[in-house]
């Protein structure tokens, strides 16, 4: 969400580099279904919290992975711009919601994103390739949607053997869901390295491959597609005094802890600055 902020330093030639991250989709179980796997028994006892996973698989030399795994928990819009669709999880505290979701993204490299850009005329070493990419997808997201938010998805068992779903899982998506080819919405290498590891999860969870499960599009706010350069010693911008690029934003961390101590140890540095002025 720091589109703006990128461009301005971008217009101002303000040094910024584009950063490597990771774009797919959402995956909604039921929860009873991943406590049944994970628990190894029908029913999950009262005492034991809804379960979780974490699963990684390289496909075709690209990683595909779980991320920010959300036991009970909720897919929600999370678009920052019109005419785009992004969606994140998240769970209440107490995780009693009937369905678990996860992010299940795949690396995209420098010449992933060019190859998919290319009708757009960005130049391979443009500093916001990434983010032009993201922004791409997403708008591709909000189109298959059929706008109002509703989220483009297919039955995980479709989305692996490329049908248009007929009927669409029960979900927590309060936007609603609408049936859509998700292999016109990703790119190639992301949609074919998705549906193969999807049933390799499948032989490590047994039951995680079904068609009870809901593949959601877009997941593309894993982390930062720019970073913001700074100084290792002064952790200030190097062309820029007294500019101090930290958190997820700059490219500096991967999430809510990661984020707070990056902020912690640019603080502490402005602190020591203070002290020796």
């Amino acid at each position: 969400s720091a589109r703006d902020i990128f461009e301005l330093l971008y217009n101002k030639k303000i040094l910024i580099e584009a950063k490597p991250f990771a774009l797919g989709v959402r995956v909604e179980h039921p929860q009873s279904l991943i406590d049944k796997i994970q628990y190894h028994c029908d029913t999950r006892d009262a005492f034991l919290p809804p379960a979780s996973y974490s699963l990684v698989e390289q496909v075709n030399d690209k990683g595909v992975f779980s991320f920010c795994m959300c036991p009970g928990g909720i897919i929600a819009p999370a678009a920052t711009d019109p005419g785009e669709l992004v969606v994140n999880g998240w769970s209440p505290s107490k995780r009693n919601n009937p369905f678990a979701n996860s992010g299940m993204v795949v690396q995209v490299s420098q010449e992933d994103a060019f190859a998919a850009t290319r009708q757009l005329q960005i130049a391979p070493d443009h500093p916001l390739l990434f983010m032009y990419f993201q922004k791409m997808i997403e708008q591709q997201a909000f189109r298959a949607g059929g706008g109002l938010f509703a989220a483009p998805a297919q039955r995980m068992t479709d989305f692996c053997e490329r049908t248009l779903s007929a009927t669409l899982p029960a979900n927590s998506y309060l936007p609603g869901l609408h049936p859509a080819d998700l292999a016109e919405v990703l790119p190639g290498f992301i949609y074919h390295t998705l549906a193969k590891g999807f049933k390799a999860f499948g032989k490590k969870m047994k039951g995680y491959y079904t068609e009870e499960a809901a593949v959601v599009a877009t997941e593309s706010r894993t982390s930062s597609p720019v970073r913001i350069p700074r100084d290792p010693d002064s952790l200030q911008h190097p062309q820029c005094h007294n500019l101090y690029p930290c958190g997820e934003g700059a490219g500096y961390a991967g999430g809510i802890v990661s984020a707070a101590m990056d902020g912690e140890n640019v603080a502490a540095g402005i602190a020591e600055k203070l002290l020796r002025s």
